[in-house]
């Protein structure tokens, strides 16, 4: 009975040592297509982080230019690497905006352009951009375009068309 017992248990161990060593070579992103020629993600090499998205980003999208990286000492959310938040975030303006429509916002407000957060986990974004249109819905100048990509959370501003804010989606689709 000990015997059975034993080998359960390092079949057991053997299985989840198998797993989490897979887990850990994962990426968390699929390539689809034929052949062995797939070319492996420009993030592969280093970490996404909030920094890097954007400067993908900004490379589709001209009228993006960076305001701000978010530190834990200046976030004004208190959010940049507490449990289950973001890990990296920095803030970006949008030359489309009238800097009339914007005028009384501070530097790094969504308004001015948006944001870009990186998170731990898909769950902890999609969970982060869900809070975000909760708090947002009953309060018409505070709602943004949220578009979350894996890790990442797009935050566009209002400010923009549907089809203006929709081509940070489209810049964002291979950033995870």
């Amino acid at each position: 009975m000990i015997a059975g017992m034993n080998k359960t248990l390092a079949s057991a161990a053997l299985a989840t040592a198998l797993l989490t060593g897979l887990t850990a070579c994962s990426n968390g992103t699929s390539n689809s297509g034929s052949g062995s020629s797939q070319k492996p993600s420009a993030t592969a090499s280093k970490p996404l982080t909030a920094s890097t998205a954007f400067a993908s980003i900004s490379g589709k999208i001209s009228s993006a230019k960076l305001s701000g990286t978010v530190t834990a000492e200046n976030d004004p959310n208190h959010l940049l690497g507490r449990p289950n938040q973001y890990t990296s975030k920095v803030t970006f303006t949008d030359s489309r905006i009238k800097a009339a429509d914007v005028a009384g916002t501070e530097k790094g407000d969504v308004e001015r352009g948006g944001a870009i957060e990186v998170f731990g986990s898909p769950a902890d974004a999609a969970a982060r951009a869900k809070y975000i249109q909760a708090v947002t819905k009953a309060m018409p100048a505070l709602t943004e375009y949220d578009y979350v990509n894996g890790t990442v959370v797009i935050r566009v501003s209002h400010y923009l068309t549907p089809a203006q804010a929709a081509s940070y989606k489209t810049a964002a689709a291979h950033l995870s």
